[in-house]
Order: C-alpha cells, then sequence, then structure tokens
C-alpha cells in the first residue's frame, strides 16, 4: 500500500511538473507595449488590458521604431531625423534607450556618424541590430559596450526595414525605393544577393520558419513572398489594395497585413489566399502579433490610434486611442 502510494505521489509530482515547466514555457500574453510616436517625438508605454497610456518618454527627432531586450527591461528607439524615407531632412546619429521599469529616458547610444538609423531588433545572437540608411549596411551593436560591431553591406540605398532567419546566419532588408530586398550573410558580414521586387516596397515580415519572408508592393496590390532557400521571388498574394506592413501568427498559419486604403487583411499561409478583411483607419503604420499569438495590434500613424483583432474569435476589439504620430510597436512581456 505504501508503495503505491509513493508511486501515485510520485506521478503526480511528475504531472505538476510538466504543466509548470509547460506553462513557463509559453509566451506571456501579459506585457505592456511599447510604442513610438514619431510626430511627438516620444516613447509611449501602454497598457493593453485598459487601453490607456501609462508612461510618455520624450525621445530625439524623430523615433520612429522600436525595440525590447530580450529581459524585457529596455526599449531601444533610434533617432532617425526629421524627414521620411529618402527625403531631405536631418540625419540622426543616436539610439535613445528607455527604461521600461522606471519610465524614463537611461541613456543615449552615440553611433558616431550620421546614419539615419531606422529599424532595431534583437539577433539571435543577443546583438542589437538596426538600418543604417546612410551607410546602406544593417549594422550590429553590442548591447554592453553600445559599441557598433559589424556592419553588414545592402548595396542599396534606403534600406529600411529588416528580418533575421531564426538561426542568425542571414538577414534581409527591404529598400524602399530600390523596390529590392538585399539578403545579407551575418557571419561573413556580406551582401549575398539582391532581390528585385518592384518600383517600391515597403517593410518586410518572415515566416517564424524562416522559409518564407514577405515584402509589399506599393506599385500593385500583392505581396511578394521571397523563398530563402533559392533566395528568389517565389510567387505574389494579390490583395484587394495594396498592403503596407504585416507580421505571420507564431504558428505560422496566418499573416496579419494593413492595407492601404483602410483595411486590415488575414491571409492563410496555406492556401496564400485571402481569407478575412477588417475595416480600419488608413494605414502607415506597424503590423505586431503578441508572442503567445492571441492578438494583433495594428498601429495608424495619421490615426494616431492602434486597433486590436482578436486571433481567436477574429473580431476587432475597441481600439487603443492615442495620439497622431504613433508607428513602430514592441511587446514587453511581464
Amino acid at each position: 500500500m505504501r508503495s503505491h502510494l509513493l508511486t501515485v505521489i510520485a506521478s503526480l509530482s511528475l504531472i505538476l511538473l510538466f504543466a509548470t515547466t509547460l506553462v513557463h514555457s509559453r509566451p506571456s500574453a501579459h506585457g505592456l507595449l511599447v510604442v513610438a510616436n514619431q510626430v511627438e517625438h516620444t516613447a509611449l508605454i501602454v497598457d493593453p488590458e485598459t487601453r490607456r497610456e501609462v508612461a510618455k518618454i520624450v525621445v530625439g527627432v524623430n523615433g520612429h521604431e522600436v525595440t525590447v531586450s530580450p529581459d524585457g527591461r529596455f526599449a531601444y528607439v533610434p533617432i532617425y531625423g526629421n524627414s521620411g524615407v529618402g527625403k531631405p531632412g536631418t540625419d540622426g546619429s543616436t539610439i535613445d534607450v528607455v527604461d521600461i521599469r522606471e519610465r524614463k529616458l537611461a541613456y543615449t547610444s552615440d553611433l558616431g556618424k550620421a546614419l539615419r538609423p531606422h529599424e532595431p531588433a534583437f539577433g539571435p545572437d543577443g546583438k542589437l541590430y538596426v538600418t543604417a540608411e546612410l551607410s546602406q549596411s544593417l549594422d550590429a551593436i553590442d548591447p554592453a559596450t553600445r559599441k557598433v560591431v559589424a556592419e553588414n553591406p545592402t548595396g542599396q540605398p534606403e534600406s529600411h526595414m529588416f528580418v533575421i532567419k531564426p538561426d542568425g546566419s542571414r538577414a534581409y532588408t527591404a529598400n524602399v525605393h530600390s523596390g529590392t530586398v538585399s539578403v545579407l550573410d551575418l557571419v561573413h558580414h556580406s551582401l549575398v544577393t539582391t532581390i528585385p521586387v518592384s518600383k517600391t516596397v515597403q517593410r518586410i515580415s518572415m515566416q517564424p520558419d524562416g522559409l518564407y519572408v514577405f515584402t509589399h508592393d506599393q506599385e500593385a496590390p500583392r505581396i511578394a513572398v521571397i523563398d530563402t532557400l533559392s533566395e528568389s521571388l517565389s510567387t505574389w498574394i494579390d490583395l484587394p489594395e495594396s498592403a503596407y506592413s504585416s507580421e505571420p501568427t507564431p504558428d505560422g498559419r496566418w499573416l496579419v497585413a494593413a492595407g492601404l486604403k483602410g483595411h486590415i487583411f488575414v491571409i492563410d499561409l496555406h492556401t496564400r489566399k485571402l481569407a478575412k478583411t477588417f475595416d480600419a483607419p488608413t494605414a502607415l503604420g506597424k503590423v505586431l502579433v503578441r508572442p503567445d499569438g492571441g492578438v494583433a495590434y495594428i498601429s495608424f500613424l495619421t490615426a494616431g490610434k492602434i486597433e486590436v483583432l482578436d486571433l481567436h474569435s477574429w473580431q476587432l476589439q475597441p481600439s487603443i486611442d492615442l495620439t497622431p504620430g504613433v508607428d513602430g510597436m514592441a511587446w514587453a512581456a511581464n
């Protein structure tokens, strides 16, 4: 009897350990949104549950995009300058770093020269990567020393946004008015190839397994699908209107895209066909899918709001109403 009881207790302990491990291994649905507002020159910390701004931190002119450190402590806002891509204006050379916990500007990293740094993201190697438009490169920064440790040449002007393969070996940049995607070798810091797409492209996203990259044709209502095995344009996804940005769900099933004329599109990545359409403000912002895959947040710069799409019920929830200028977003898990 005692032996049987010990066996039962041991079995229950293993089940509890497995359940606890499973819960902790799942991405958290609880966190904060960090939002770059390029009109106000601020970084906003937003509680997505209450749909309220909880802090506003002044940053340089202008921060368009933001990323959060893997530990969720700091937000990095590259200071681009006071113009749009390809337009005359000031040339930023710094990254403002916000302490999310303390709700204040922690420090500013000086990149040493005018670069128009735009999109930041952490790579699998722990380095902070940022597009450097004026040097036509994707720069790798050591977050500890705050120094640029590698420049990965794109060979194209206006390398605006990028994605990195899950193994960290290669990156892909969307080069806006070149209408191309550059393929970069992050190990040897070299340009692999340049893929022609259209006259103009905007923004870029990647399937979670790293097999396909998506960029958005600004001349025709379609999304380019790039095969990362052949490093070539594979096919197109046709839409009713041009898309500006997109992001796949973590399971690789859906691609959420923001249209330029007032719609949110959901594309079935198994069939590469449009599956759902929702009314929304005019685009020019970012799509951010929560790490657990439950919600997509879509920012709308001129409307000053973030639309909230529940990816389980496929219903638009009440929007997060902020101020005009909201652009890049990042998730800071609690």
